[in-house]
């Protein structure tokens, strides 16, 4: 049988809407979302249906160098966020103190550090220039036709937050659920008060880090080197349980994700009984899409637009600037879902983020 040009776009464009459909199943019947704002406990729950599915928490400088959402669940309940540094669990691993929940920060900011400080700076470190996301507001909060709208805002401050501030921070985090599914987008806007560099580096910048259980398996120990040869050891652990795998919008599986462009990333796992898709996607409109990902076996997920140079071994170069008064916005959504999430699902997603944030 013989198709025309019409006749397959045709096709094409019934078969979107198919997907489209196929995915909004997912999100029907919109779940009650609470905001729970405790500045006491310098934290805002948000909880879905009755039970407890993230916090944004800002517990200051002396604990965390950002805010951050911690701990982040499943519609069951089930924990996908690793617990060190803040509530350790057995078997967990012990590397990167600064790797806590979910979060968005950068490496290299007017030569500042934003992503690698924390409390426990090990000694091979100790000669960087540190910067500090400092939480500075929650502007609003509200919890409407089944969304939950928190937005805050934060200094990203050099010197270790002795200043200058750099830039200027407004995130908005939009959370929903039903059923399986749960969703975050963040939609961070970064309004430089100087003229600001990105320098291209590896680590930045939307990134989220896993249980143990979402890793993949550990073969063999590792050492992870960094752009100033500051190493990382990252040791073989007991693997039983351990059964996560990435996959990619280009069809990329496993570890061989890193330092790769795609549209979004799925990391398929198993905790308990409990099958569990978790994805972030990529917007049309950030910079850099498809954005690189800075994907690692040992836990850490995190996709970086920026670092184009530290992913092509130079071979593109980016080092993107924003000067004094202008703005730049990253838009990233989340889904975590307690089964699988197809290619295609997956793609009806990405369809729909885009048309939905601008």
């Amino acid at each position: 049988m013989k198709f025309n040009r019409k006749t397959v776009q045709h096709l094409v464009s019934a078969l979107a809407v198919v997907l489209f459909i196929n995915f909004a199943a997912l999100a029907q019947k919109p779940a009650k979302i609470q905001l729970n704002r405790s500045d006491k406990n310098h934290r805002v729950d948000i909880v879905i249906d009755g039970q407890p599915f993230t916090s944004y928490f800002y517990p200051g400088e002396t604990v965390l160098k950002k805010a951050v959402l911690y701990p982040i669940r499943t519609a069951k309940g089930t924990l996908i966020t690793r617990g060190w540094p803040l509530d350790p669990r057995p078997g967990e691993r012990v590397d990167h103190p600064h790797h806590v929940g979910m979060w968005l920060n950068y490496e290299d900011v007017n030569g500042y550090d934003y992503w690698n400080n924390s409390t426990s700076i090990i000694g091979s470190m100790r000669n960087r220039k540190f910067g500090t996301v400092r939480h500075t507001g929650i502007k609003s909060l509200r919890a409407t036709n089944g969304k939950g709208e928190l937005v805050v805002t934060a200094d990203w401050v050099a010197d270790d937050g002795k200043g200058p501030v750099t830039l200027k921070e407004e995130t908005m985090y939009v959370f929903s659920g039903s059923g399986d599914l749960r969703t975050i987008d963040r939609i961070t806007t970064l309004t430089a008060v100087i003229d600001v560099n990105f320098k291209d580096v590896k680590d930045g910048m939307v990134a989220i880090r896993v249980a143990r259980e979402l890793e993949h398996p550990a073969e063999k120990a590792d050492v992870f080197t960094d752009a100033s040869g500051v190493e990382t050891k990252v040791p073989k652990l007991d693997n039983t349980g351990v059964v996560g795998s990435y996959r990619s919008s280009e069809g990329v599986q496993g570890e061989a994700v890193w330092s790769k462009r795609a549209k979004w990333m799925n990391l398929r796992g198993k905790i308990g009984n409990e099958d569990i898709s978790l994805a972030i996607l990529d917007h049309p409109a950030n910079v850099g899409y498809p954005t690189y990902w800075h994907a690692r076996g040992y836990g850490l997920y995190a996709a970086n637009p920026l670092g184009q140079a530290a992913f092509t071994n130079g071979k593109e170069n980016l080092n993107y600037s924003l000067p004094a008064g202008k703005s730049v916005t990253f838009r990233y959504r989340v889904l975590i879902n307690s089964g699988p999430l197809s290619d295609e699902t997956l793609n009806a997603a990405e369809e729909a983020f885009s048309k939905e944030v601008k």
